[in-house]
């Protein structure tokens, strides 16, 4: 866990290039776009919102979030810098997230998607209570967080 927590900030004109700096290690790569398409996707469109993970002064990862059809709240473009991975910011980013997404009023759960291939996103979401539900988004796997009733 990291010994700084980090926090949820919107991204501004102030750290919009800190996010699009952030980079994956290159295994990772094929499972994650750059931090600047999610940002083009959340400019240019009408579903995203992004996030900027920051821990002290330094933006350290990234995610985007949006409302579905339904009212379920979906966490995509998860990405935590290389240099800052394996240190919990990942776990914390997406507790964090869920957490104020599940908060809004008609929320019926948390979803996220993921390449099959992708062991270790399964694995943290999994661990972190998402269920997988058998639903393919493009061609990802689709996992859901539902709260305690």
């Amino acid at each position: 866990m990291t010994s700084t927590p980090i926090r949820l900030e919107p991204v501004t004109a102030g750290n919009w290039r800190d996010c699009a700096a952030l980079t994956v290690h290159e295994e990772q790569r094929r499972f994650v776009a750059d931090v600047t398409y999610y940002l083009c996707m959340c400019h240019y469109g009408d579903t995203w919102q992004p996030l900027a993970a920051v821990r002290g002064d330094e933006v350290v990862g990234f995610a985007i979030w949006a409302v579905d059809d339904d009212g379920s709240r979906w966490i995509g473009g998860l990405v935590v810098d290389a240099k800052h991975q394996r240190q919990g910011i990942g776990r914390e980013l997406v507790r964090q997230l869920r957490e104020r997404l599940v908060a809004e009023p008609g929320t019926p759960n948390v979803a996220l998607s993921y390449q099959p291939g992708n062991t270790a996103a399964r694995a943290l979401y999994l661990s972190m209570g998402f269920v997988e539900t058998g639903e393919v988004e493009d061609d990802e796997v689709v996992a859901r967080w539902t709260p305690a009733a």
